[in-house]
């Protein structure tokens, strides 16, 4: 296996810390120094069809973004399929599983000058089937940046737990990285942190604030997790919800409700209430309501239909009822997508500003 072009691996403490996020801004970042950058998730188990192959959606996102030039099959080896570890222990196929990351990486870091690698989840991800985030660093050849959520106590904790798998398989961790700290408590939080991770002989390698933006889901990200149909012509699909409005009232008491960034949910036959959200595109014509999901799978009369095809907001239909819409759009898991350009630049000027690259660079 390739074991001349750099490459660092990024692991977490846990899922949704915020590895893709890192591993997008600092793809953005090394473009600077590396014309050419490869791109690999060996383990991936979001993931979307592709041609027919199972390809993890943080990797759609990474080609889409930067146009790596990679085959996306091999910068997305191995989808864990639901039956995935059943099949793996019924019947162990590791050394198969391994040659198969291995070349993919070879095909990936082929005329690259640098390639980042992306785990799934804490350094113990994968280790019912023999391919944990630990070991694949190991496969792979790779020293670790290790992402957590912000805090003292609990992010050196939960580091010095992964640390303990890494070390195990005699993986080098490079530094920490904290994600998602409160913009006032950066200072005290950069101080502290690098301290107690001195202390475990780690360093500190960034700290980067919480943005709300990036925790917002879009129009678009929930018409896919309700596989809702878009009943209108609506080009703000990629609208941030900033808040949920459930229509249950009557339309005075809903009217001071529909402002900017509320996503409204209401059964379909709710006609005046979808009304009157229709008439903020007079009250609010440039940036008025995130959008509108009907639920019940009822669909408005021909009337209402053809007023919502005005309407600049998205309007969406769901099969459930609006109690079951409203909890999924609740328990949604954010992940930035290739449509959210204005996340995306916010991710590029964070780690910028606040991951140091060079040290990163250094220590490998």
């Amino acid at each position: 296996m390739n074991a001349v072009t750099p490459r660092v691996f990024i692991a977490a403490t846990r899922q949704n810390d915020g590895k893709t996020t890192t591993s997008l801004g600092l793809v953005s970042a090394l473009q600077r120094l590396y014309p050419r950058i490869g791109y690999i998730k060996p383990v991936g188990q979001r993931f979307v069809e592709v041609d027919e192959q199972k390809i993890d959606e943080d990797t759609i996102l990474m080609d889409r973004v930067f146009r790596l030039n990679c085959p996306l099959v091999d910068m997305s080896p191995i989808a864990v399929e639901p039956d995935f570890t059943r099949r793996y222990l019924e019947s162990a196929n590791y050394d198969l599983l391994v040659k198969k990351i291995q070349k993919a990486f070879d095909r990936v870091a082929w005329e690259k000058d640098f390639v980042l690698c992306e785990g799934s989840g804490h350094a113990g991800v994968g280790s019912v089937f023999d391919l944990s985030n630990a070991r694949v660093a190991k496969l792979l050849g790779s020293k670790v940046v290790i992402v957590s959520q912000g805090g003292i106590g609990r992010p050196i904790d939960e580091v010095s737990l992964n640390k303990a798998l890494f070390d195990a398989e005699g993986v080098e961790i490079v530094g920490v990285i904290l994600n998602k700290v409160l913009p006032e408590k950066l200072a005290y939080i950069t101080d502290f942190a690098r301290r107690g991770l001195g202390r475990r002989g780690l360093e500190l390698l960034g700290v980067l604030p919480h943005q709300h933006m990036l925790s917002k889901p879009t129009v678009e990200l929930i018409r896919e997790e309700l596989d809702a149909e878009v009943l209108n012509h609506a080009r703000r699909i990629h609208n941030l919800v900033d808040e949920v409005v459930v229509g249950a009232m009557g339309v005075p008491r809903s009217m001071p409700l529909f402002r900017r960034g509320v996503l409204v949910i209401t059964p379909g036959d709710r006609e005046d209430l979808v009304l009157a959200a229709a008439t903020t595109r007079f009250t609010q014509p440039a940036d008025g309501l995130a959008g509108i999901v009907l639920t019940g799978n009822v669909r408005p009369s021909a009337g209402v239909l053809e007023i919502l095809q005005e309407v600049s907001f998205p309007v969406l239909l769901a099969e459930e009822d609006s109690y079951v819409v409203a909890s999924k759009v609740h328990d949604l898991i954010v992940k930035t997508r290739p449509g959210d350009t204005e996340k995306i630049e916010l991710i590029r000027d964070l780690v910028a500003k606040h991951v140091d690259v060079e040290k990163i660079l250094g220590r490998l």
